[in-house]
């Protein structure tokens, strides 16, 4: 029998799982936005769960710093702030250019396939689906600090990318493509087992990255 008060069976677990995984690519989507009052009958409604996982999910949001209360106890989602950004940002290029030199020996060109294949549809693609770029983005990202082998490294890196993400995902487009170029030579350094040069590729990355959210903001 399912319990509303707690999760105290797999099934009730599992839901709550899936119910933080939807809500968290809300987040992350800015289709629940920053500022956005988190309504927990409404939204157990419309992801069709009871208030138990639903609860369960906003609880590990909030731990995570995705959701915030404020003075009265109101529960919504947390506005990135410029300084919120520059801050991740800063905490990226601090290990992500490592994470690539420690991933270099690690990649084979088969693994990279996939990858490699969905950068050049995003390149030959006049007005490409900006969720297939993003999806290519967290791709990338996520198989490079995962084949760092440091997982503390890994699950940083991972934390300061929702926070650039959600950033990021509610400016307008600043470039049609972006990051082709840099995604590239992340790739071909990767391809070539060259750490030094996923190093620099990556660094460049996120500097223009940088420079491109400042020009614009």
């Amino acid at each position: 029998m399912q319990m509303d008060d707690g999760l105290n069976e797999v099934g009730d677990s599992s839901l709550a799982d899936e119910t933080y995984r939807s809500l968290l690519a809300d987040i992350l989507s800015a289709r629940l936005a920053g500022g956005s009052v988190v309504q927990q009958r409404r939204l157990a409604t419309k992801h069709a769960v009871s208030r138990s996982p639903m609860r369960h999910a906003l609880g590990r949001l909030e731990g995570e710093g995705l959701l915030v209360r404020n003075e009265k106890g109101v529960l919504s989602v947390r506005v990135i702030s410029l300084k919120d950004y520059l801050d991740s940002l800063t905490m990226r290029m601090l290990l992500e250019p490592t994470a690539a030199a420690l991933a270099s020996p690690h990649v084979s060109r088969r693994e990279l396939d996939p990858l490699t294949r969905m950068l050049d549809e995003i390149e030959a693609d006049p007005e490409p689906d900006p969720e297939v770029v993003w999806a290519f983005d967290d791709a990338l990202h996520n198989y490079i600090a995962s084949e760092s082998r440091n997982p503390f490294m890994a699950t940083t890196i991972g934390e300061m990318r929702r926070y650039t993400t959600i950033f990021e995902r509610q400016l307008p487009v600043v470039r049609a493509k972006p990051g082709v170029l840099e995604h590239r030579a992340i790739l071909l350094a990767l391809a070539s087992n060259d750490a030094e040069a996923a190093r620099r590729a990556m660094t460049d990355h996120l500097e223009v990255v940088r420079q491109g959210v400042l020009a614009n903001y």
